[in-house]
């Protein structure tokens, strides 16, 4: 296969970013996120992510924060998941917005539970070409998230988990409302999982994400309030950044910042990660 120009844009664009952060922390000589399926993958795509830091300081200051942030958030995912499907080893996952994110060879679940990487037809194509295939169980669908008529070939009959991460900010509120209420009336029963920015980010921090065009559209101030979209929905978790998978590789200076913005009001949900079950 020979490396290629990716044309992607906006929110698209957004998962070269996070590839190529799992593709260079994978490679330091003690990573927090073992990835070779982003390190094969990267090296047949053309994006250098360093174009997005230019004019924000050293990039190589940014390469180890940025790279540090976007493999511990995945870490966090994969456990997560990977404590659910203990429990649950007959689940359907859906992974919405799977972009090129190797979560399912990371996670690597048993046979027994139906996977579904869901994302614009495109990025399903890329993936074909990028990652292996993977049994029976694997099913990839190419879909805009909010036509929802692909949940027509995901089961009915068995526990649901819904993994969305770095996805339903760019949705605007009407699209997440619809995307929840659609996987909790269609399972009978599960957890989903994904991260939520607050009011102030999408106001003020979300008009164009890493310099792609990409713009928030969503956000969530109280954790809580989720039941006015989907009534189903308990919180059985709320992370803050300092209890995530290794917070502590992250520089001195760096945690302290996370320390002082989790003690104010305005900038402690600025962005987290949540947990529900239904």
């Amino acid at each position: 296969m020979t490396t290629d120009k990716i044309q992607f844009t906006k929110e698209k664009e957004t998962m070269l970013m996070t590839l190529s952060g799992r593709a260079i922390q994978s490679q330091w000589k003690n990573p927090i996120l073992r990835d070779p399926w982003a390190e094969e993958a990267m090296r047949h795509i053309d994006y250098d992510i360093s174009e997005h830091y230019k004019g924000v300081g050293s990039w190589s200051m940014w390469k180890d924060i940025g790279c540090t942030i976007i493999a511990t958030r995945a870490a966090t995912f994969d456990l997560l998941t990977n404590c659910y499907l203990a429990d649950h080893p007959e689940a359907t996952v859906l992974h919405v917005g799977c972009g090129m994110d190797s979560r399912v060879f990371r996670v690597n679940p048993p046979a027994s539970v139906q996977w579904f990487d869901v994302d614009y037809p495109d990025v399903i194509d890329l993936r074909r070409q990028l990652f292996p295939e993977r049994g029976a169980a694997y099913h990839l669908i190419g879909a805009q998230l909010d036509d929802l008529h692909w949940l027509d070939e995901v089961p009915r009959d068995r526990p649901g988990l819904l993994i969305a991460e770095g996805v339903l900010h760019y949705l605007s509120e009407t699209e997440v409302k619809a995307l929840l209420n659609a996987v909790a009336a269609h399972f009978p029963g599960g957890q989903m999982i994904f991260d939520i920015c607050n009011s102030f980010i999408v106001k003020r921090a979300g008009s164009n994400v890493g310099g792609t065009g990409a713009t928030y559209k969503w956000g969530l101030d109280d954790p809580q309030d989720i039941k006015q979209l989907e009534p189903k929905l308990e919180l059985i978790k709320e992370f803050k950044p300092s209890e995530q998978v290794e917070f502590s590789r992250f520089p001195l200076w760096w945690r302290v910042l996370y320390r002082i913005q989790e003690v104010n009001p305005t900038l402690r949900r600025m962005e987290r990660m949540v947990v529900y079950r239904y």
